[in-house]
């Protein structure tokens, strides 16, 4: 994944390990009174958590075994769009399908803050994390990054792509999928991004557009498959080429072990970085157990955890500084120059792409992407 220098270049931010000094966003007692107020609740319901992906089924299981909490999972396969609208579903719903927490992209976060949809929690590590993928205020905070990539089964496809301009020829036939609908979908919304980036040759500000008409020209040859793209899909056959976060393309690779063979693609160009965030619903039925979940993912063992699932960790610099990384995770790490490329868009930069591709994708492209 990426070098340290450049997560240090892109974030533009100094890390220092602190606790918190703010009684606004903290939660106002001890680490121990606070693990108790969650076990008084029991219970963390969590969504859109695939078990492999970037590793949360380990990073669950060790959640429970740590605080013998119970975690509720609702719908992992949802998309960030999915969890927002899971919040607002359930407001006044304390039961099982009210999410207390949401790990979303990016855009993602700044609209569900000025929606009144999640509550400020600063963590004990918040000033590791940095400034610019933060919010001031605690509402929302980045938890890991990777870049897109073709996870493609090379049992089925003969000829490898090293770049978007390769998945137009005649070898893709009905070959090419996203990971979700690209209206909702951050995965694919970023997907869509990407391959704009690609064709206009890095104009970030006609990238969706661009990369509408991508996929628009994909679908007119017959490439496009309207199928969300998964380890599974590559499995069966179903989407030979599936663009997903490296992460989630390394853990297909390592999942489905040879069977079929699965190579992971970082893009010559158009490779876009994209950052999740973590938030509490403002109505979460578990508040402290959400807080006590948050504390557990930016901790280093949490970080950690999500790094073994090869997502790059928000906190990774100072993991690094601190000698925290054990040698045969950053092995298992593709090597940082694949990444040399990686643009990482800005807030209102994917809030435009989100825009765009949930307004122009049925108009322009014209196919709905079934799950």
């Amino acid at each position: 994944m990426k070098s340290m220098k450049l997560l240090t270049d892109a974030l533009k931010t100094t890390i220092a390990a602190t606790f918190l000094t703010s009684s606004t966003a903290a939660f106002a007692g001890s680490m121990d009174e606070l693990v108790a107020a969650a076990k008084k609740e029991s219970q963390l319901t969590v969504i859109a958590l695939p078990r492999d992906w970037c590793g949360y089924g380990a990073v669950i299981d060790g959640f429970k075994a740590k605080y013998g909490l119970t975690v509720n999972e609702l719908n992992p396969d949802a998309g960030s769009g999915d969890e927002v609208e899971a919040i607002k579903a359930n407001k006044g719903n304390a039961g099982p399908q009210a999410p207390d927490v949401i790990d979303v992209g990016l855009s993602f976060g700044p609209t569900a803050k000025k929606d009144g949809l999640i509550q400020a929690y600063k963590v004990s590590t918040w000033a590791s994390i940095p400034d610019s993928a933060k919010d001031a205020e605690g509402f929302w905070y980045g938890d890991y990054y990777g870049v897109l990539t073709m996870v493609v089964n090379t049992d089925l496809v003969k000829i490898v792509p090293k770049d978007w301009a390769d998945l137009q020829g005649p070898d893709f036939k009905n070959s090419v999928a996203v990971s979700g609908d690209p209206r909702s979908s951050n995965q694919a919304i970023q997907a869509v991004f990407a391959a704009g980036l690609a064709s206009n040759k890095g104009d970030i500000a006609t990238a969706a557009d661009a990369g509408l008409a991508y996929f628009s020209e994909l679908n007119k040859k017959g490439n496009f498959v309207p199928v969300a793209g998964s380890s599974a899909t590559l499995a069966q056959g179903t989407t030979p080429v599936s663009i997903l976060w490296d992460y989630n393309g390394l853990a297909a690779r390592d999942t489905l072990k040879g069977n079929p063979k699965i190579e992971v693609i970082v893009p010559a160009s158009g490779v876009v970085a994209g950052v999740y965030v973590q938030a509490i619903s403002a109505f979460a039925p578990h508040p402290s157990a959400a807080k006590l979940w948050m504390e557990y993912l930016y901790s280093d063992e949490g970080q950690v955890a999500w790094l073994k699932g090869y997502c790059h960790p928000i906190r990774f610099n100072d993991l690094a500084t601190k000698g925290k990384i054990p040698a045969d995770v950053l092995a298992k790490l593709p090597p940082a120059e694949a990444y040399a490329k990686a643009v990482f868009p800005t807030l209102e930069q994917q809030a435009v792409a989100k825009e765009t591709a949930a307004k122009k994708w049925d108009t322009v492209v014209g196919v709905a992407v079934a799950k």
